[in-house]
């Protein structure tokens, strides 16, 4: 599969909402049992969801369960995760990297390795732990920011306030040589002007791609994200000139290349092939 750039959310217990999520074009869908669910509907979106995964379909399926600290998450995995249809659990408000390694043993079945995980660090002490949990388990494949709760936690009134945590993710999922992580959602599904530059800001700090949470947000988070016909063309510039001339050097309009920035070109233009 390609790098998935957009993540569309859909509440579990709204089965209909799910299936317009799987033809909307977004690269994964996820599969909401915690937020989106009020309380007296948790089981009948767990069951619904497990009934959906009974069999494959052409987008991923990722499901975020529930607080893994809460009396609902047992249930919800043991749902879910041996299913066929399941292609990665989200976990929620992680603190610690034991939570990923209890989750794994847990999820393992008899014959093969756990599904694939993903972490949502969505409170100061998450984001202290950021890189172990990162490097707690092989079958744990991202880390992402949850931040509603992280902005709740922290205080935190103005956008800027959150730049420090989100560098600080980005940084240790690279460092754990996981995928460079995806921004957390833009609330407001209106607001498309303030996507678009909330994304172009996200994309400067080293995110690639996002979480939506309606299907209007998708062309926007991919167009922002995907590298520009002036991007392209550099990048091919780049790769050109490495491969006629080993070694560093600078290019007629005096920009300098070495393999640090022709590995850069060479992900711009594997991007640039989703087009």
């Amino acid at each position: 599969m390609t790098t998935p750039l957009t993540w569309l959310y859909a509440p579990g217990d709204r089965p209909h909402v799910v299936a317009k999520a799987l033809a909307a074009g977004a690269d994964v869908v996820v599969v909401d049992l915690e937020d989106a669910v009020a309380p007296d509907r948790k089981a009948y979106a767990r069951d619904a969801t497990a009934e959906l995964l009974t069999e494959r379909h052409p987008v991923p399926v990722h499901v975020r369960v529930n607080a893994l600290d809460g009396p609902l998450a047992a249930a919800d995995l043991k749902a879910v995760a041996a299913l066929p249809g399941l292609s990665g659990l989200r976990l929620p408000k992680v603190t610690r990297p034991r939570q990923i390694t209890a989750i794994a043993d847990r999820t393992a079945p008899a014959e093969g390795g756990a599904p694939a995980l993903f972490a949502l660090l969505e409170s100061a002490l998450g984001i202290e732990h950021a890189h172990a949990i990162a490097t707690a388990h092989p079958a744990l494949r991202g880390i992402a920011l949850g931040e509603a709760d992280l902005r709740a936690d922290l205080g935190v009134r103005e956008d800027a306030g959150l730049d420090w945590a989100r560098s600080r993710v980005i940084v240790a999922a690279r460092a754990a040589n996981l995928p460079s992580p995806p921004q957390s959602v833009h609330p407001d599904i209106r607001d498309l002007e303030g996507l678009a530059a909330s994304c172009a800001h996200g994309r400067t700090l080293g995110f690639l791609g996002r979480a939506a949470i309606h299907p209007r947000q998708l062309p926007i988070i991919e167009r922002a994200y995907l590298p520009t016909p002036a991007e392209i063309e550099k990048a091919e510039t780049i790769v050109k000139a490495a491969t006629t001339e080993q070694g560093a050097q600078a290019l007629p309009d005096g920009s300098f290349v070495d393999a640090a920035v022709v590995t850069a070109a060479r992900r711009t233009l594997s991007l640039a092939r989703r087009r």
